[in-house]
């Protein structure tokens, strides 16, 4: 059961207003004219006619329809929000722009508590996305500024407000995978702060549970539509209020990637196996679906975990066997990301080295030094041009130990004390 955290007292803060006034200056600061010589006035002068070229005419056209589509955007930005947070929301964003934390924290703190008092139905669409937005961008305040309790504490009460009755059965899709995204920081936070395991797995049961429903609906019951929707498109952006990256961006396969990892720390592999090869059916579906490059180097990465966990079990042929072919898979498959990508994907440059070491790993054991070998050094390659120091060390000592063990076989050695380090 979840309980509600305090609300603590928030001082008042000062509102700043939107606009400033316009000051207005004489036109002109001396006469037009003094000159005694002079005996008519340029105001009788017929004012020459102006022409301007097609180019201009089209620029203040332009200049005037972009003015009235950014003071209309403008004006939508401001009325999404209830009257009673949009002061409180500007100047808490603004502080932070400034680095100013604490000052942050106390507009966004009244602002989450003053959002929770006004009626859901003045929050328009998607109102449980406006009200979270509050609450998870005051918890990313609380956790820059070393505050991560009281982070954990507020994603807790946000994600009660939308589980509680009357709210759930209304969720749009995008709302759902709110929840699911608070669900899995509520994991990562519980870890961080040591709470007991129970705690965590059942944050992390939650956003399987939960992400599973979105991916199985095809259609069925109300909201569906928008739940495929929201697992395709991602989030969305809501004006004036910047959510933390931990929240902007859908992945299917992550919620059962980190019930995987827990499992797997805790030594449930029974557990573990069946969510990796979950997450990595979900991240590379079967033909005639095209996986993305940066799902599939999530989807290596998987693999190769689940090679790791397959080796925990006890010794025999068979689980070598099953355990290095995970792995040779991942290499094929990172390195076909790769090659159809013309720029560096994050990770995926750290996964193709893992990939390299372990099938050099699973070669070496098998007896095939020369194989290992060649692997190994490709490893080595990579994880130096990517400044990967764990992956230098690494593959230098596996290079330098079949090195040893291959003295008189013809193999060159080109590992010295300067390989060990990046």
């Amino acid at each position: 059961m979840l309980s509600r955290v305090p609300q603590a007292a928030i001082q008042t803060a000062h509102r700043r207003t939107l606009f400033s006034s316009l000051k207005t200056a004489p036109i002109f600061s001396r006469p037009l004219l003094s000159s005694r010589n002079r005996h008519y006035s340029i105001l009788h002068e017929q004012p020459k006619e102006r022409r301007f070229g097609p180019w201009l005419t089209t620029f203040a056209i332009a200049s005037a329809a972009f003015l009235g589509y950014g003071g209309y955007v403008l004006y939508q930005t401001l009325t999404m929000w209830p009257p009673e947070v949009r002061a409180d929301l500007r100047d808490a964003i603004a502080a932070k722009l400034k680095g100013e934390l604490e000052l942050s924290e106390r507009h966004f703190h009244r602002a989450w508590d003053v959002i929770q008092t006004v009626p859901i139905s003045s929050l328009g669409d998607m109102p449980y996305l406006k009200l979270t937005g509050i609450a998870v961008a005051l918890a990313d305040v609380l956790e820059t500024s070393g505050k991560p309790a009281r982070a954990y504490e507020i994603c807790v009460d946000a994600l009660l407000v939308m589980q509680r009755d009357g709210a759930k059965e209304t969720l749009t899709g995008q709302e759902k995978l709110r929840a699911i995204s608070i669900a899995s920081k509520l994991g990562q936070l519980a870890q961080e702060l040591q709470r007991p395991q129970e705690e965590e797995e059942k944050w992390l049961v939650f956003a399987v549970e939960e992400m599973l429903k979105l991916v199985k609906s095809e259609g069925k019951g109300p909201g569906s539509n928008s739940a495929k929707d929201a697992l395709e498109e991602g989030q969305v952006s809501l004006p004036l209020l910047v959510v933390p990256s931990w929240i902007s961006k859908a992945d299917m396969g992550a919620p059962l990637e980190e019930l995987g990892a827990f499992y797997a720390r805790i030594g449930r592999i029974d557990y573990a196996m069946p969510l990796y090869l979950q997450a990595i059916s979900l991240l590379i579906p079967p033909a005639p679906k095209v996986a993305s490059p940066e799902d599939r180097c999530r989807g290596a990465q998987l693999m190769g975990n689940l090679s790791e966990l397959i080796m925990r079990r006890p010794p025999s042929p068979e689980t070598l066997h099953q355990a290095e072919a995970w792995a040779s898979q991942a290499l094929a498959v990172i390195k076909k990301a790769r090659a159809e990508i013309k720029s560096t994907i994050p990770g995926c440059e750290e996964v193709y080295a893992a990939a390299l070491f372990n099938v050099a790993y699973f070669r070496e054991i098998s007896g095939d030094k020369v194989s290992a070998r060649r692997f190994y050094k490709e490893g080595l390659d990579q994880a130096r041009a990517n400044q990967i120091s764990e992956g230098v060390v690494e593959a230098s000592k596996a290079l330098a130990r079949i090195d040893s063990e291959s003295t008189g076989s013809g193999l060159d050695s080109d590992v010295d004390v300067k390989s060990m380090t990046p």
